[in-house]
């Protein structure tokens, strides 16, 4: 549905030395019909990124391809009916206080000069697709934060786009709210077959609702994939920082501090186990205490799923001894666990 074709970006710089480098080539396409997410820190180049998407931004070089357009190349008349075919939603809602729920779905079909009979006939069934029937006829000051982006998600799918584009869609919401237009989201992509595109710093977003991934750092797309093989086994050090925060990946900091890389006599080391799809329904932690006839502790750990796939990480402990290791290697490689040494302890 998208194809960033060698994209840079540069702005002149504010203070008028020289230019600030947003997107320093990037190559990455973004198939369709699926939820993708892309997740980076602030100023890695995600909201520049999705604004060449739509033309609100050109690129200095390189080229973006829509459904196969070359969006650069377009008038200002065909960039409007391209942009028809993009819906965005953006963080911070971006109504028109003086106009109604049914007023803001209905304003882009009012520019595009569809009939009152045509407009209602759009914008009736999309009030109750976002769950907001009895709403209809009240102002932005009256909604809360999470019905304010569904009517944006609403007036985004007026125009019965082929793409939608969600700029922090849910960065200003609270945790309960979040998760329901998340599920709003999942929804139209699976009952529309919309194609998602989205940009957060919030790795819990993307585990729970994107099929794929890419991290960006420093205007370059540094790794990308399924959500899943991603975040079970990141490669880059940004994604590893990035998915440090998510529940049940952090060490306690009174063992972080005494970990030493390289071992000593006497010392346990503390390993990370990761299940995942034939290991995430066996006894594996039972057997790996037979195996190893040694005390075997559980530091922390979690059950979870990342985009629809069982999914869990245990930190375990146990004698450094080399007969000891020796049995866990041979144990991991029988069963297939991947397995991260996070350091040694006393």
């Amino acid at each position: 549905m998208v194809a960033f074709r060698g994209v840079t970006k540069r702005f002149a710089d504010r203070a008028g030395q020289g230019e600030f480098v947003a997107l320093a080539g990037v190559d990455y396409t973004v198939p369709k019909g699926a939820i993708t997410g892309i997740i980076g820190r602030s100023g890695a180049g995600k909201s520049t990124l999705i604004r060449l998407v739509n033309g609100l931004e050109q690129p200095t070089s390189g080229s973006v391809l829509v459904d196969g357009v070359d969006v650069g190349a377009l008038d200002e008349t065909n960039l409007r009916g391209l942009r028809r075919k993009v819906g965005m939603i953006f963080q911070h809602f971006n109504l028109l206080s003086s106009r109604t729920v049914y007023g803001n779905i209905a304003l882009p079909l009012e520019i595009a000069g569809l009939s009152r009979a045509a407009i209602k006939a759009r914008v009736a069934p999309l009030i109750d697709l976002v769950g907001l029937s009895d709403k209809a006829g009240r102002y932005p000051a009256e909604l809360s934060g999470g019905q304010k982006q569904r009517v944006g998600i609403a007036r985004a799918l007026a125009t019965e786009p082929k793409l939608l584009l969600s700029d922090e869609a849910t960065s200003a919401l609270d945790p309960e709210t979040t998760q329901s237009i998340l599920d709003l989201l999942k929804t139209i992509n699976r009952d529309l077959g919309l194609t998602v595109l989205l940009i957060t710093h919030e790795m819990e977003v993307v585990k729970s609702i994107a099929s794929e991934v890419a991290v960006i750092d420093k205007g370059l797309i540094v790794e990308s994939g399924r959500t899943f093989d991603v975040f079970t086994r990141p490669r880059h050090e940004t994604t590893r920082a990035l998915l440090s925060g998510l529940p049940g990946t952090k060490l306690p900091d009174a063992i972080t501090r005494r970990l030493k890389a390289e071992g000593s006599p006497g010392d346990r080391i503390y390993t990370r186990l990761t299940f995942f799809g034939a290991t995430a329904e066996q006894p594996l932690i039972a057997r790996l205490m037979s195996e190893l006839g040694a005390e075997v502790n559980i530091i922390t750990g979690t059950i979870d799923e990342i985009a629809g796939e069982p999914y869990g990480s245990l930190v375990v402990s146990y004698s450094a001894d080399p007969a000891v290791l020796a049995r866990a290697e041979a144990f991991y490689a029988q069963t297939g666990l991947s397995t991260e040494v996070l350091g040694y302890g006393a």
